[in-house]
């Protein structure tokens, strides 16, 4: 059985190697021990504190193997970009150019850098070893997420944000980096990505300050701003499953696009339900078809089946666990747990509950 759960400091070793084989352009997981060490440290804070509001908290999981203990992916959540670290993007725009005289008028995309100190939360760090890349692993990391934010919206703000992982060439290059942000940088694309993890001041610094008009730059650079590397393409079509839309704004760096969401309308939010535990039983012998996690903040979420019962007196949902399940998850009878279909009604199977 595979369990989501939070990172933790000897977690750091399983998670550089998640990096070194992440390659290059998954900025918030750099090949770098000290700031993977800084990033669990952070999200221990997290997971530690009580905020009444998203102040910025960042949340980093882990997909461990129970029979091993081997680390099969990471993914995280940030409950309020910006903040002392601006948030930066590229919005999508229109610039009309007419003449009255020539009867001509041109609308001209463009490229405009906007900054936000008081951004939306934000999901991303998503990455699955490819050995694990089968059987529902990548469904559960992805939308485990969206469970934890399901048993704790007060720590989340009420606009989701999702930045894909842009284009990329076979050595590792960004053509869109090749094209705009080199000239302003001068240093190569995997080191800008790698320092815009530890530190953004140099954006600011170093970013141009007006439009940039898009026909300007080579039709095979245009032709990749908004698309998705290739090994992000599936993880781009399960969050446009949950809700997710293109928000017409693209990574400063590889031009990769940004996807956004309202929280309460995403589908494993919206559908999932607290229930109490009414009995634990040897097994269940049916499918794994719904997300279910402990609803505590040491959280813990599995893909895996339960039995739903009739509701107790006052109305609650009630449910059976099988025993590996609910000592994976660390609940007993009487306890609270939170579950959700793991996919969208229309994918589900007919015999599914």
């Amino acid at each position: 059985m595979l369990l989501i759960r939070p990172a933790r400091l000897e977690d750091v070793d399983a998670l550089l190697a998640l990096a070194e084989g992440a390659g290059v352009g998954l900025t918030t997981l750099p090949p770098d021990r000290r700031l993977l060490r800084e990033r669990v440290v952070r999200s221990q804070h997290a997971f530690g504190s009580e905020p009444t509001r998203p102040a910025g908290e960042a949340y980093l999981l882990v997909l461990e193997d129970l029979r091993t203990g081997g680390i099969a992916g990471t993914c995280g959540l940030v409950s309020k970009v910006g903040g002392f670290e601006p948030f930066y993007t590229y919005a999508l725009q229109t610039t009309v150019h007419a003449s009255n005289e020539l009867a001509v008028r041109r609308e001209v995309p463009t490229l405009h850098l906007e900054r936000s100190h008081s951004g939306p939360s934000e999901i991303g760090t998503l990455f699955l070893a490819p050995e694990w890349r089968r059987g529902g692993n990548g469904r559960l990391l992805s939308l485990s997420r969206f469970v934890f934010m399901a048993c704790f919206p007060a720590r989340f703000d009420r606009t989701v944000i999702a930045e894909m992982r842009g284009v990329l060439d076979a050595q590792g290059n960004s053509p869109f980096w090749e094209a705009v942000g080199r000239h302003f940088f001068d240093m190569e694309f995997a080191r800008a990505d790698v320092l815009s993890a530890a530190d953004k001041t140099f954006i600011a610094d170093l970013m141009p300050k007006h439009p940039i008009y898009t026909p300007m730059l080579p039709h095979s650079v245009q032709a990749v701003i908004g698309r998705v590397h290739a090994e992000t393409a599936p993880a781009l079509r399960l969050l446009e499953q949950e809700g997710f839309r293109f928000g017409d704004h693209v990574d400063i760096f590889d031009g990769g696009p940004l996807y956004v969401a309202e929280r309460d309308a995403i589908r494993t939010v919206r559908e999932s339900r607290a229930a109490v535990v009414a009995d634990i039983v040897p097994e269940l012998g049916l499918p794994e078809t719904f997300l279910i996690a402990n609803a505590r903040v040491d959280f813990r979420c599995v893909l895996g089946h339960l039995r739903v019962i009739e509701p107790d007196a006052d109305g609650a949902a009630r449910v059976v666990l099988p025993r590996d399940l609910a000592l994976a998850l660390g609940v007993r009878t009487g306890e609270r747990v939170r579950f959700v279909a793991a996919r969208p009604e229309a994918e589900r199977p007919l015999s599914a509950s």
